[in-house]
């Protein structure tokens, strides 16, 4: 697998369906959920079907073979 690509989020919590608009991996929510509810995204190498998944630190999102790693911005 290829080494995660780091997005910062400000703060912790975030949303899955927040965090796949950050990535800039889809344009809006309506195209997160339907990616989502699809099967179309991995957390921590498992599938996830709940947009309102909560991601912290360290979480690993696959989506379409892109991996991303959630990491939180330093104030």
């Amino acid at each position: 697998m290829s080494i995660a690509t780091a997005v910062e989020i400000k703060k912790e919590p975030i949303r899955l369906s927040q965090f796949l608009k950050l990535a800039n991996v889809v344009q809006d929510g309506i195209e997160a959920k339907i990616r989502i509810t699809e099967g179309d995204v991995y957390v921590n190498g498992a599938i996830e079907l709940r947009r309102g998944r909560k991601l912290v630190s360290n979480d690993l999102v696959l989506i379409d073979n892109m991996l991303f790693q959630v990491t939180r911005k330093d104030s």
